[in-house]
């Protein structure tokens, strides 16, 4: 959870930025960034929510959950560029600043660590 916490401060900083340029396209990003989190707490639940299990039973549950992971980031995108025309960019900045918390290794406890 502790990526997902981070996920959402770094999504709430870009959607800081946009409130710039009015409150579209600062719920644009907000909304980009929180399909990211929901995706990433939807993988979390699955791999973890139900304890320790065999590495097989593991391993399922990992695929499982990233197919899950982004069903639900495809979904939320399609929502909020198609369905409530939120504007294209601001989404896609909210998205990429919520996956940057993985890419800089806050998975594995801090990029410092080995």
């Amino acid at each position: 959870m502790r990526v997902v916490a981070a996920q959402l401060g770094a999504t709430a900083l870009a959607a800081a930025g946009f409130l710039i340029q009015g409150w579209r396209p600062g719920l644009a990003a907000l909304s980009g960034g929180g399909i990211v989190a929901l995706g990433t707490a939807v993988l979390a639940l699955r791999l973890f929510g139900a304890g320790p299990a065999p590495a097989g039973t593991v391993l399922a549950r990992l695929i499982v959950g990233n197919l899950l992971k982004w069903a639900v980031i495809g979904a939320g995108l399609y929502l909020a560029m198609v369905s409530a025309a939120l504007p294209a960019l601001p989404v896609m900045i909210g998205v990429i600043a919520a996956l940057l918390p993985q890419l800089l290794g806050l998975h594995e406890g801090g990029a410092g660590r080995a």
